[in-house]
């Protein structure tokens, strides 16, 4: 397995870990929460720099990078619902949209072909996570001005969310045509 791949991985791996620290009743639970978030997040931006960059692209990180992401960023959001940060409807538009991507790329993998994130996925992948950061910072330091740009931030996220989620299906139409 090479580093790319290996980082896609540990990503996966920090999710769990993530999830147990949110629960946690400790002192400066947010804090070490937004710590493992955030190596986690960075993994996301190394690994795919560095397949590029080394030419280590492989299937395996075309489908499992995507996957990484979704999971480090639902367990998140998720979390955030029940710490009462972030309203629960928009989770629900942002696991939609990932679901719905998830399914048309599977039904391209079917036909021998992959789609690869476009930018305004990218875009709303790292509005999302910025927006995470700053409402674990936010709560850790009990800031309610931190909190609102997180909130913001999080709204901004929602609708990229929608929009990138129109732009892949309209720029991959041909794939439900004949069906």
């Amino acid at each position: 397995m090479n580093l790319p791949n290996k980082l896609t991985v540990f990503r996966m791996c920090m999710v769990p870990l993530f999830v147990l620290f949110m629960y946690l009743p400790i002192p400066g639970k947010y804090l070490i929460s937004l710590i493992i978030f955030a190596v986690a997040a960075v993994t996301d931006a190394l690994d795919g720099n560095i397949a590029r960059r080394y030419n280590l692209v492989t299937d395996f990180g075309k489908f499992m990078d995507p996957l990484a992401d979704k999971l480090l960023v639902i367990a998140a959001l998720i979390c955030l619902i029940e710490v009462r940060l972030i309203p629960g409807w928009i989770v629900l538009i942002i696991v939609a949209r990932e679901l719905a991507v998830s399914i048309m790329r599977a039904i391209a993998a079917a036909d021998g072909k992959v789609i690869a994130a476009g930018g305004s996925g990218k875009l709303k992948t790292i509005v999302q996570m910025v927006s995470i950061v700053f409402l674990l910072f936010g709560a850790h330091i009990d800031s309610s001005t931190i909190l609102t740009i997180g909130t913001v931030l999080i709204y901004i996220a929602a609708i990229l969310t929608v929009y990138s989620g129109y732009e892949y299906f309209a720029n991959n139409k041909s794939l439900f045509e004949d069906r």
